[in-house]
């Protein structure tokens, strides 16, 4: 049963809202007063504990960066993972020929197709498809996700067009983008970690995700070959570095998030001086995993206590895409349960991620005097009914855990240019510096994009900040990969 509360009903005491419990069963749910003014203090304490000043923003920097060293120092050595991404040589420019890229880093995965033509053409033809992946096989077996995909992959490969050619001789090479905690053993191989961003599946743990997706590809008889695994942060690094050689940190901002920067290899204690020719690579941080000095609230703890992996990737819950509409919509239901909405609890507010950050963004987008999309998305997507003074309620909070992401966000980005700044004094702050950045969110969020930019200014001053550029790659991650794919093509380079 489904009652919707109604912001034209006066103040009542005692009243009672009808919820849905764990179980189905409908419960009864009191709301002992109504009205915006009983839930002001909901919100004051929500902007309190949520508040990003100066101080806090230093702290959660400094915290970045002492956890990245103590995580090159030696395995497991902090939150952090700082994984070797075995990306020790990136695009040239030489690069020529055909080469695919599979992306999977969330919801969706995505496969593209790029014509290479050296330093004069560069990138002559790119073609793409998106797939969106069922919500079953997201907690199903490793064998069932990985035959989708590759079916997904062979559809794509017989639609080549005329722009494509693939050299005499020659498989067609793939760049994998996977993007999830993985431990790199060489650049075309690495073991799974752990599986996040909502999925479950079973019988990938410890195994090789490129065996797998190489098994897959056996299964359905498409005779492909993976030459690189990267994570959507370092692909996204070298495709923006292809075009700019002043990149020098990648970050993904979707559904989850990641970065990756350029490490000096005599930085890496825990390599025991196993050095490449070029004495730098790649590190894969998984900075999702990240968790000191932030400043969490009741809601942050309990959507983490009832996540797939409670206290783990804490960074990332508090600012990827995936979560911020849940801490909203928490905020929400414990505002209805004291009326901000009316005398009832609107049963679809107890659905956990029925409220999505796209919605977030198109209320903060609302700037009509009745914030006429705020009241219709929280009726359409949450069954909620709101007068005005309700609708500006909604819009504070989402601000306020918005700002919160944002913030930390350019935080993190800080803490790793400052790390690279130590090490390497006048490499970063003395000069123009590239922060390359993808994902829907930063993409498509402007007051997210806004609040990571206010964060990296009052952390480096005006004129230090002026000198680092953070640069939209969009979809770089895929054409990295293809990138990194011909960079490690298994025929050498023969151009």
């Amino acid at each position: 049963m489904s009652v919707v509360a109604t912001a034209t009903l006066p103040p009542v005491v005692g009243s009672f809202g009808i919820g849905r419990s764990r179980r189905g069963v409908s419960r009864i749910k009191m709301v002992v007063r109504s009205g915006v003014v009983s839930v002001a203090p909901i919100l004051t304490k929500l902007q309190s504990e949520c508040a990003t000043p100066l101080p806090v923003l230093r702290r959660v920097a400094d915290e970045m960066t002492a956890d990245m060293r103590a995580g090159l120092s030696v395995e497991g050595g902090g939150d952090l993972k700082m994984i070797l991404s075995y990306v020790d040589s990136l695009p040239s420019g030489n690069e020529k020929g055909l080469f695919y890229a599979l992306d999977l880093g969330g919801t969706n995965f995505r496969v593209l197709r790029v014509q290479l033509g050296g330093k004069e053409e560069r990138v002559i033809a790119t073609e793409f498809e998106q797939v969106s992946i069922p919500q079953e096989l997201m907690s199903g077996t490793s064998e069932e996700l990985f035959d989708f995909i590759v079916s997904g992959l062979a559809k794509f490969t017989q639609q080549e067009g005329e722009n494509f050619h693939l050299s005499p001789g020659r498989k067609r090479e793939i760049g994998f983008t996977f993007s999830f905690p993985v431990k790199q053993t060489s650049i075309d191989s690495g073991i799974l970690i752990k599986w996040t961003k909502g999925f479950a599946v079973s019988g990938t743990a410890g195994k090789d995700v490129v065996a797998c997706l190489n098994e897959a590809m056996k299964r359905q008889g498409l005779d492909m070959q993976v030459s690189a695994l990267v994570n959507d942060a370092v692909g996204t690094f070298a495709g923006a570095k292809y075009w700019d050689d002043d990149v020098m940190v990648g970050v993904i901002l979707g559904t989850g998030t990641n970065a990756c920067y350029v490490e000096r290899m005599d930085s890496i204690p825990k390599l025991h001086g196993s050095f490449s020719p070029s004495g730098r690579t790649i590190i894969n941080t998984e900075w999702g995993a990240f968790s000191k000095g932030l400043p969490l609230t009741v809601f942050d703890r309990d959507m983490d206590a009832a996540s797939i992996n409670p206290g783990e990737q804490i960074f990332e819950k508090t600012i990827a895409g995936m979560y911020l509409g849940e801490i909203v919509r928490r905020v929400l239901l414990k505002m209805a349960e004291e009326g901000a909405f009316g005398s009832c609890v609107p049963e679809k507010l107890f659905t956990p991620f029925i409220l999505r950050t796209q919605d977030l963004c198109a209320m903060q987008k609302d700037n009509t005097d009745d914030l006429q999309a705020v009241g219709s998305i929280l009726y359409d997507v949450a069954g909620v009914e709101s007068n005005l003074n309700s609708r500006k309620l909604v819009v504070e909070v989402c601000d306020t855990i918005v700002k919160r992401g944002g913030r930390l966000a350019g935080a993190g980005i800080v803490g790793i240019l400052q790390k690279m700044e130590q090490d390497s004094e006048g490499l970063i702050f003395g000069k123009r510096t590239v922060v390359a950045m993808d994902g829907g969110l930063y993409e498509h969020y402007p007051q997210y994009r806004r609040y990571i930019q206010d964060a990296v200014t009052e952390l480096l001053g005006t004129e230090t900040s002026q000198n680092v550029i953070i640069e939209h790659s969009k979809d770089g991650s895929g054409i990295g990969a293809a990138l990194l794919a011909a960079t490690n093509s298994k025929y050498g380079h023969d151009y």
